[in-house]
């Protein structure tokens, strides 16, 4: 699909524009005051005096049909021209929103949003001392948030503050990802770190030895600038694809290196891939009282797993869920995927049905995204998915479901390219909500990365500014740098602590 948009020339509005459009089109592009064969028009009158007024007109070239829409709000001072043009993008925005709501008839429940983190506005205006009615209207009248959007928004963020009381004040903490780039296979819709780990032997012990040097290092910061750890999750790729030798010693390296490692709230492991889990495996998770971990089915019927790539059964996944629990790990997640090639309600409700013989702690619902890079994105007409309308009937199925065995909803997130412009939600039972989950989704302090393909988050605990750096996310780059990554690393946190 192709937009033509007139009266914008600045350029700073096509990113917006276009993913708002990718809301109600697939792969949209916008063009700007150039004329195109598409089939729509969208032109754009902007007055601003003491108030910014916005009409959008969208017109079918075909049959001259027209949808206007016009948004009209007060002019707040700005400190410069950046703060200035913010407010010009939400008026021009919320007028885009609305015509081309009417021109299809999809109504957008998240309004503008096209951000990851929605729950991040509750909480800030939490920080400000407003009211929940007064938040509602914001959100509401800034955003066009549904009030059923700003229901879940309001359950959640009640949820984290329930679970981590203190959850404003703990910018002097860190938290620490490890990721493990290997996988058995990689699956069809997955952009992470996963290199697949037959044959690789070698390459995964030159990256087990520049992970421990990483976490000697920073073990050393966090001890001489006495800061403490609130939460480790191990990631990947999948952290339990290396060796049960290998798991020990990396467990063993991280109480040796890291302060007061007993006092962490909270140590996760990704065990996602069941083919990868083994009674030795969980009888060192045991060894080092980890009880938090990750089996993931991402559904419950073996033709989509075969079709995305993961050579497991669906027999394994069980059978692995209850090896792990008789090996006592308390505390296990498990995760769906919505819109899975070939599946539907009646394939989601399988899952949910098997999920319910289960009873993990949490479960965490996600709608699957094409993102950029993943095999499903780049051979899309292998894939068949579910259109919109059905993808909303899974995700209202998982809500009942949750409901129904009180689960209660804890963090979200979205992405770019989600099927039905929907959400990921992870529910848990009351208490077993994940610390990690929820610092990374907030934002509240600074997630230092460490190993192949791992994202490091700084956050100023001052300003509340964040700088993103990544180590390189192939193990041959992570071997050869993983010194100058190191460095740079610990250079950022000198200047932030």
């Amino acid at each position: 699909m192709l937009i033509d948009i007139k009266g914008l020339q600045d350029e700073r509005f096509e990113r917006p524009l276009r993913l708002i459009a990718n809301l109600f089109f697939e792969e949209c592009q916008i063009s700007l005051e150039k004329e195109t064969d598409s089939p729509i028009v969208v032109a754009f009158a902007i007055k601003e005096e003491d108030k910014i007024s916005v009409e959008a007109t969208l017109t079918e070239k075909d049959t001259k049909k027209a949808y206007t829409y016009t948004y009209t709000k007060e002019v707040t001072a700005a400190e410069n021209d950046k703060e200035y043009f913010k407010q010009v993008k939400n008026a021009v925005s919320h007028a885009y929103l609305q015509v081309l709501q009417n021109y299809t008839g999809i109504v957008q429940k998240w309004g503008i949003l096209t951000g990851i983190r929605p729950t991040k506005l509750l909480h800030n205006q939490n920080k400000l001392g407003k009211s929940a009615e007064e938040t509602r209207k914001n959100l509401r009248k800034n955003y066009l948030i549904t009030d059923e959007k700003i229901d879940l928004m309001q359950r959640i963020v009640d949820r984290q503050l329930t679970m981590v009381p203190d959850l404003y004040d703990l910018q002097k903490e860190v938290s620490i990802y490890i990721g493990i780039p290997f996988c058995p296979t990689k699956c069809a819709y997955c952009t992470f770190p996963a290199f697949a780990i037959q044959g690789k032997l070698g390459k995964v012990s030159s990256f087990l030895s520049g992970l421990h040097y990483e976490m000697e290092e920073i073990g050393k910061w966090l001890k001489e600038k006495n800061v403490k750890i609130t939460t480790v999750y191990y990631g990947g790729g999948t952290p339990t694809a290396i060796t049960a030798e290998e798991m020990d010693e990396l467990y063993e390296r991280m109480y040796d290196v890291f302060p007061d490692v007993s006092n962490i709230r909270e140590i996760t492991v990704e065990a996602g891939r069941p083919d990868t889990i083994t009674p030795q495996k969980l009888e060192v998770l045991k060894k080092w009282n980890i009880d938090r971990i990750s089996i993931n089915p991402q559904s419950y019927t073996q033709e989509t797993l075969k079709a995305i790539g993961r050579h497991h059964t669906v027999e394994e996944t069980i059978e692995k869920y209850h090896l792990a629990r008789a090996m006592g790990m308390n505390n296990i997640n498990m995760d769906l995927i919505i819109g899975l090639p070939g599946e539907g309600t009646k394939e989601f409700e399988h899952s949910l049905i098997e999920t319910e013989k289960l009873m993990p702690e949490s479960l965490t619902v996600h709608t699957l995204s094409f993102k950029r890079a993943s095999e499903m994105t780049l051979n899309k007409e292998k894939y068949k998915v579910a259109g919109r309308t059905e993808v909303e009937q899974m995700m209202e199925m998982a809500e009942r479901w949750t409901a129904k065995h009180a689960y209660v909803p804890y963090y979200l997130y979205r992405q770019k390219n989600i099927l039905g412009n929907l959400e990921n939600v992870g529910y848990s039972m009351p208490g077993q909500e994940s610390i990690y989950n929820i610092m990374i989704m907030e934002e509240v302090q600074t997630i230092i990365g460490i190993g192949c393909g791992a994202a490091s988050k700084f956050i100023d605990p001052k300003t509340g500014k964040i700088e993103h750096f990544a180590n390189p996310k192939d193990p041959k780059s992570y071997n050869d740098r993983f010194v100058e990554y190191t460095n740079k690393k610990i250079d950022i946190l000198n200047q932030l602590f």
